[in-house]
């Protein structure tokens, strides 16, 4: 597990109650005030991560994604180009239909629901909650937040941010690194490296 912060307790939950083997924390800030992380082997820099052999291990980015930030996507590509992978994380209480895809590194929380004909690139969360209808198509290292909803065959590009409680409408498309902020409702498609806000119809450049 790579992080210690609160994304991370939420995926250890998750990887715990499912009986997985956890063989290392990494996180250069204290883990001791996280009750989920205890008796798990706590290392401090990443350069540890070599200590276990490529072909032995699955990593899990713990990284929590902001809107603009790219700090979970270079984590992940630069570990990648050592050799390493990532595992998916699924919460026994998500929904994935049998006919969804899922990357490599994609993690679904509590409460989610993919239905059929979705795809969800590499790296991207689906928060706790969140609704993403069928057909849907959702780029590498997104984050979908708790409760938002993506209504049916809307495609959201790379990096692509929707906030907590946020609609997309169906057939709408997110362009590479937009951002949907809390509560809005989409009702138009937006262009790459855009921003959204509270359901006004003005979109605003980064």
């Amino acid at each position: 597990m790579i992080g210690g912060g609160g994304h991370a307790a939420v995926l250890m939950d998750v990887l715990l109650r499912q009986g997985r083997q956890i063989l290392a924390i990494i996180s250069p800030d204290s883990v001791s005030q996280r009750t989920v992380f205890r008796g798990v082997p706590y290392l401090k820099n990443d350069e540890e991560i070599s200590r276990f052999s490529p072909k032995e291990v699955k990593l899990v980015n713990g990284l929590g994604m902001l809107p603009k930030s790219l700090k979970r996507r270079n984590l992940n590509e630069r570990l990648k180009r050592m050799g390493y992978g990532f595992e998916q994380v699924i919460s026994p209480q998500a929904s994935v239909s049998r006919y969804a895809e899922l990357a490599e590194g994609a993690q679904i929380l509590s409460g989610a629901i993919v239905q059929a004909g979705t795809f969800v690139g590499e790296g991207t969360i689906l928060n706790s909650g969140v609704i993403i209808e069928h057909d849907c198509m959702i780029g590498r290292y997104s984050h979908i937040a708790p409760r938002a909803t993506l209504c049916g065959e809307v495609i959201a590009q790379d990096n692509v941010f929707v906030g907590a409680g946020a609609t997309v409408i169906q057939g709408l498309s997110l362009g590479e690194s937009c951002v949907v902020g809390a509560g809005a409702t989409i009702v138009n498609s937006l262009d790459s490296r855009h921003v959204a806000y509270n359901a006004r119809p003005e979109i605003y450049a980064i």
